[in-house]
């Protein structure tokens, strides 16, 4: 841990002397290629201040700004605000709200690490005037680091290259908690100068690990027990005793999964259309409005999933999962991994050459994928096809969105997706309204299937889950308020239940969720986020949700009278109603439906302090607060909430982390 701070001190003090000013940030596409301004090797004016950066996401042709706002620690947190996860950052996470699977088409089937991992649909493909990095760590209690480094910048003005890393490291709280967390993202777009041609190319890749415990023993109170006042001696289910590190290098994993996947993604595509030109006083700035488009995209994968125990207690593994293990072998390892290789070919349509938002697309892909299950290998095929059409109008009042995908043959044959969304901008004053629709018919996991390495129940079969969800949106942003709306129907629901048995619901059951946000104006300088969730199901189903869920700020946002100060300090709360809250289950990584433990937390509060002076921000956070307690005369933070039956949240917990951005 000191190299670690040690290399990001010196990395920091390295950069200070370039770091300019408050930045502007603007999106765009890439510079003009004509005129000296735009060129990224040109001398830098040492009075120039501000730098022109946006970016986009590989199936959008929208571009955005960077968010400088400080308000909202999760928007760095790698869990989300409606999230809970089991105690440590870094171990297995779940959503709060009801949150059904919409990936169509083969799925390995293992979830429980998903908020962690970087996918290819969240690259972001940056354009900037000027070299752009942003180094970010977070220290926490009992060892937590996060340290996060991006950097992009234009080698040509019309190509851009970008690299972001990212490590959660933490030892934990309970034994055998530790997680280590590697994520990794290389991007590469080239626009060509006559702009009719695009490629885009990502090389991204994740690498977790997480020991698993099983959660702590409950045969007796070890919680209120002073005995056990130093939550390391409390004693868990599973693993073998690891001596506590921080070295985040440490890769000896002997009870918990290993997670790595590899993805690599080149997109090529080609117009045709009608070139032009814009004259200005010094330059002449070349335009080109596409009307037809041809494009293809390659991809890669690699996905290893793997669990191992090596000091394995045989009673628990007979009990909870029903293996048994031969005598004189005290080891499990399962593996399921996969390689994938796909070719997609689509052609676009743009019936107004001067809306790129609005188009036609058409396409075909054809996946080949070969596992490794084990004692046993498998290659599977799909041909799948899709269609979108896209038409946000020039006068940005109407943002239509229509998409589809059906896998015509192969492994998953029969999936589809199906999209529809309208949106309307009513008026500045009043706001924007959006209903949509979709439908979901999916495969069960590959977990589900009796030739993964990690099924572990009796022969069964299941048939394709499908969801209807309908939902609306009301958005006005005069008065900081949005509520919506999700309905949700689905017919054979599949879950996990008793830690490794996999069932279906033969029948249709609705879900309802309303969701109103509001930010409501205290004072000058003080304002209340709120944000609460209603959550309904009816029918007789194996799912269980809390009624309502809640996330209040309280903050002073202002700046003391300090010209370059942004400040936002106050409390934060987040709460749910008592629910019976799924297990977890370590061997497949999954949380678990169960009926008997009921959840029952005070709410969850924290006071925070996060500050921006230019491009520096800090956050200083302590967390956890509601744990505190009266006992035997003293005050402890010893009043643990709990994620999942058995696995409790630690007491309070400080954070402090800064991202420093810099422009060369």
């Amino acid at each position: 841990m000191h190299k670690f701070l040690l290399f990001f001190i010196l990395v920091v003090f390295s950069h200070a002397g370039n770091a300019q000013g408050i930045l502007r940030r603007a999106g765009g596409g890439f510079p003009s290629t004509s005129g000296s301004t735009t060129d990224t090797f040109e001398r830098r004016n040492k009075f120039e201040d501000s730098i022109t950066i946006g970016y986009r996401y590989l199936d959008s042709s929208r571009n955005y700004l960077l968010d400088s706002t400080i308000n909202d620690f999760y928007k760095r947190f790698p869990v989300p605000s409606t999230y809970h996860y089991l105690g440590n950052p870094g171990t297995a996470a779940k959503s709060i709200l009801f949150a059904p699977t919409s990936k169509i088409g083969f799925d390995p089937g293992f979830h429980g690490f998903d908020v962690y991992k970087w996918s290819l649909e969240n690259v972001r493909f940056f354009t900037t005037t000027r070299p752009y990095t942003e180094l970010g760590y977070v220290l926490g209690s009992q060892a937590q680091q996060i340290i996060e480094i991006l950097h992009t910048q234009n080698l040509k003005p019309y190509w851009n290259v970008s690299l972001n890393y990212r490590l959660i490291n933490s030892p934990g709280f309970f034994k055998n908690q530790r997680t280590n967390h590697n994520n990794y993202q290389l991007t590469s777009w080239y626009n060509s100068p006559n702009k009719r041609y695009n490629n885009y190319l990502v090389l991204l890749g994740n690498k977790l690990q997480a020991a698993e415990n099983g959660g702590i023993k409950n045969d007796q109170d070890y919680l209120n027990d002073p005995v056990y006042d130093d939550r390391l001696s409390v004693p868990v289910k599973i693993g073998a005793i690891e001596g506590f590190t921080t070295n985040p290098f440490n890769d000896q994993l002997k009870t918990g999964n290993r997670s790595r996947d590899f993805n690599f993604l080149m997109r090529q595509q080609y117009d045709f259309g009608r070139k032009d030109s814009l004259v200005t006083d010094s330059t002449v700035i070349p335009l080109f409005f596409p009307r037809l488009r041809f494009e293809h995209t390659l991809k890669t994968g690699k996905y290893r999933n793997q669990f191992r125990d090596f000091d394995a207690d045989s009673i628990f593994y007979q009990t909870s999962y029903g293996l048994t293990l031969p005598d004189q072998v005290d080891t499990i390892q399962r593996t399921d991994q996969w390689r994938e290789l796909s070719n997609d070919f689509s052609i676009y349509q743009f019936p107004d050459a001067k809306n790129l938002q609005q188009f036609i697309k058409a396409g075909v892909e054809y996946q080949l994928l070969n596992g490794d299950l084990g004692n046993n290998t498998e290659s599977l095929y799909n041909i799948i096809g899709h269609g979108e059409y896209r038409n946000r109008t020039r006068n940005q009042k109407w943002d239509m969105a229509a998409t589809g995908k059906l896998y015509f043959n192969g492994y998953n044959a029969g999936d589809y997706h199906a999209y529809v969304s309208l949106q309307r901008l009513i008026s500045n004053k009043i706001g924007s309204i959006q209903v949509g629709f979709e439908n979901i018919n999916r495969s069960p996991s590959f977990i589900f299937d009796q030739r993964s390495h990690f099924y572990l129940d009796e022969p069964k079969s299941f048939s394709k889950e499908n969801t209807t969800h309908l939902f609306a949106v009301i958005n006005n942003p005069a008065l900081q308020f949005q509520l919506s709306a999700d309905y949700f129907l689905i017919g054979n629901y599949l879950y996990i239940q008793d830690m490794y048995k996999l069932k279906q619901e033969s029948g249709l059951f609705n879900l309802l969720r309303l969701h109103a946000s509001k930010k409501f104006t205290i004072g000058k300088h003080w304002n209340l986020y709120s944000d609460v969730y209603l959550q309904q199901k009816t029918g007789n189903v194996a799912l269980n949700l809390p009624l309502l869920f809640t996330r209040n700020r309280f903050l002073y946002e202002g700046n003391l009278g300090f010209k370059n100060l942004n400040l936002a300090f106050g409390t934060e709360l987040r709460y749910h109603t008592a629910y019976k809250a799924d297990g977890y289950s370590p061997f497949l990584s999954q949380f678990s439906f169960q009926d008997s433990a009921r959840i029952n937390n005070r709410p969850d509060i924290s006071a925070l302090l996060h500050f921006r002076i230019r491009s520096f921000k800090a956050y200083i956070r302590a967390e956890n607060l509601n744990t505190l307690r009266s006992n035997g005369g003293s005050l402890q933070f010893k009043a643990h909430n709990f994620a999942a039956p058995d696995y409790p949240y630690p007491g309070m917990v400080m954070r402090f982390g800064i991202y420093w951005s810099f422009v060369n």
